[in-house]
Order: C-alpha cells, then sequence, then structure tokens
C-alpha cells in the first residue's frame, strides 16, 4: 500500500454527533477529502502541468456551510433518484408512489431529504497501489416516499495513477426504483479561480435528451449534429453559450447553459472515456469513465456570485461543471427507458471514474 487515509474531525451535527473526512492521499501527491455527511468529496488536491497542486471541486471549509446551501448539492452523493422526477411522481407495479417536491413541480435528486443529507457510515479501506473509504447507508422504507428498505454502498478509490474511482453497489427486500450518482463541480483552474468559460469540453455522445420547460426530457433522442450541444470534437465550453437555441436557456433557468443529458456512444464502455475536459491554462485534464448510459453535464448556470466557497472565495455563473452519471433523468416515467427498477435479490452496480492528468 503506498497511499494512506487519516480521519479528521470537521464539524458536528446540531445533537453533537461528530462528522468525520477521511482523507486520501496518493504517491504522487494527489488528495481527495471524504465527509461521511452526504459522502461529499470535500476536496480534490491535483497537480498542474508544473506540478503545482490545486483544489479543483467547489465546496466549503465548514459542515455548517454545506447545510446551510445543501440544495447546491456540492460534491455530495446523490438518490435515491438522481436528477428530476416530474410531479415527483412514479408507478410500480400499479402503485403510485410520490415524493415530496424541492424544485417547482419536480422532486430533485431524491426530494428534500436524500442521501445527500445522510450520516454515513465509513471504514478506511485499502489494496495493491490504491487507497480508500467505504461508506454505508440504510434508505429505509417510505423514505421520501420511496419503497423499500435499501442499503447502499459507495466506495472511494484513490489510485497511484492520479484516478479517483466509485464504486456502488445497493440492495432492496421490496421493489423499488434507484438512480444514484455524485455531484462534484470541477473547475480544473482551481476552485474559485474565476470560471470554467475557456475550459475545453468533449463528450463523446451522438444524441441527447430535450427538455421541456421544466427541464423534464421530452424523451425522444436527438442528434446533437449541427447544434450546440455537439461537443464530439474538442470545444472550450464558452464558445457555444452564445448560440441561440432554446434548449441553452432551458438548461439554464432563462441563463445560457448547458444542463443536459448525453446518451453516450460507447454506452457502459468502462475502457473508453464518456467525456473529458482540459484546462489551457493550468493543462490539468480530466476524463471520465463510466459503466453508465449516459452523463448529465451541467455548467453551474444558477450560480451568481452570492455564494463564497472555500477559503471565502466566490463561486460565480458557471464556476464549474458538473459529469453526472447515471440513468436518464425522470427514466422511471419515460416509455422505453427501463433500468431503473430495482428487486429483490438483485444488486444494483455503478462504476464512475475519474482520470487526471496534463497536457
Amino acid at each position: 500500500m503506498s497511499g494512506r487515509c487519516e480521519q479528521q474531525l470537521f464539524g458536528h451535527l446540531d445533537d453533537g454527533t461528530p462528522v468525520h473526512a477521511y482523507l486520501l492521499s496518493n504517491a504522487r501527491g494527489m488528495q481527495a477529502r471524504v465527509l461521511a455527511y452526504g459522502g461529499i468529496l470535500q476536496a480534490l488536491r491535483v497537480a498542474d502541468r508544473y506540478g503545482a497542486f490545486d483544489d479543483v471541486v467547489l465546496g466549503f471549509d465548514t459542515l455548517q456551510d454545506y447545510r446551510r446551501h445543501h440544495r447546491l448539492y456540492l460534491g455530495a452523493l446523490i438518490g435515491r433518484y438522481a436528477n428530476r422526477l416530474a410531479g415527483g411522481r412514479f408507478e410500480l407495479d400499479g402503485r403510485r408512489y410520490q415524493v415530496p417536491l424541492n424544485d417547482g413541480p419536480n422532486a430533485l435528486h431524491g426530494g428534500l431529504g436524500g442521501l445527500d443529507k445522510q450520516l454515513w457510515t465509513a471504514t478506511p479501506c485499502a489494496g495493491p497501489g490504491h487507497v480508500g473509504v467505504r461508506l454505508c447507508c440504510r434508505s429505509p422504507e417510505g423514505d421520501m416516499g420511496f419503497p423499500g428498505n435499501v442499503q447502499v454502498e459507495v466506495t472511494y478509490r484513490l489510485d497511484d495513477h492520479d484516478r479517483l474511482c466509485l464504486d456502488y453497489q445497493a440492495v432492496t427486500d421490496r421493489a423499488t426504483v434507484l438512480n444514484l450518482t455524485q455531484h462534484a463541480y470541477f473547475n480544473l483552474a482551481g476552485a474559485g479561480n474565476g470560471d470554467i468559460l475557456a475550459q475545453v469540453a468533449r463528450l463523446r455522445a451522438g444524441h441527447y435528451l430535450p427538455l421541456d420547460r421544466h427541464l423534464i426530457p421530452t424523451g425522444e433522442p436527438a442528434p446533437v449534429a449541427g447544434t450546440p450541444l455537439d461537443l464530439r470534437q474538442p470545444t472550450p465550453v464558452g464558445r457555444r453559450l452564445d448560440a441561440e437555441h432554446p434548449q441553452l436557456r432551458l438548461g439554464g433557468w432563462q441563463q445560457r447553459g448547458f444542463n443536459h443529458y448525453w446518451l453516450l456512444d460507447a454506452e457502459g464502455d468502462l475502457a473508453r472515456p464518456a467525456a473529458d475536459l482540459h484546462d489551457p491554462h493550468s493543462g490539468r485534464r480530466l476524463e471520465l469513465f463510466t459503466s453508465e448510459r449516459g452523463v448529465q453535464f451541467y455548467t453551474a448556470n444558477a450560480f451568481d456570485g452570492s455564494v463564497r466557497g472555500k477559503a471565502g472565495k466566490r463561486y460565480p455563473r458557471w464556476a464549474g461543471f458538473a459529469l453526472e452519471a447515471h440513468g436518464p433523468p425522470n427514466g422511471v416515467n419515460l416509455p422505453g427507458w427501463a433500468g431503473a427498477r430495482l428487486d429483490p435479490g438483485q444488486v444494483y452496480r455503478q462504476t464512475t471514474l475519474f482520470k487526471f492528468s496534463t497536457v
């Protein structure tokens, strides 16, 4: 074992329960700090092309700030259902279920009290060339309206090749729906160091899901060809945001930006990067690999500079980007989009990997 895991006290809940952070360090100096609260990726220190390290994920220095700004979901594990459920409703085996609305007419990221607001049980773990922390959480029957007692386990692993891997698994004692993801916002120039408009993005996806005015997919995939959502070739993020296209305004709550679900060309292929972004100034590069069929690419369109993050730095519009690997938003309600159902005896599995390098 070449890395190490250090447990640190990060704060206390209102009842005095301690919340710990787990600092993962590899042999090359890269570090990831994970909180037991919400499974939050609180910090990620990555080297630039000159060997200088900086924190590339948006977040806060205190537990109180994470709880105060919980609607931003900065760095958190998301469930039971990532992204939006139209009307907060879904049907399973002829029975209708209701999740509390927390996003206008929608339920967002599992409702008001999703997995991002739970205290997970954390256990350090290690193996050849990597170090990690295993997080476990039980979501009881009826939690946010979802059926079944669901046991979720997510393991963060940092290896000596500068790869941060998340392995998810879950089981249930009753038929339910489950759609998990990780909600880190990245800025490859360093968290709080301006916007990400000059950072260059590529998504290996020929189709996306158009949105209606409530940010719910209409259900029919559309080709990206001929639209600003065509990111199959490396493209500075800001270059496309000036394009006149109605989907850019819908995706950004009337502010220009991406907030869409791209269907990956190599669905579930962990051997090929689904997306990659790099910062021309620092040279930092991020490649995303995932077993999921698609990725939600969001450019922090709703940020407005009013929130101060780590070290007191303000987070302006487009302060970061999220690459959320999960099943289709509202997929449980879209005809022909199976995959969110989980039955007793089955095991939900997902793997997402973030690989860092320089260009």
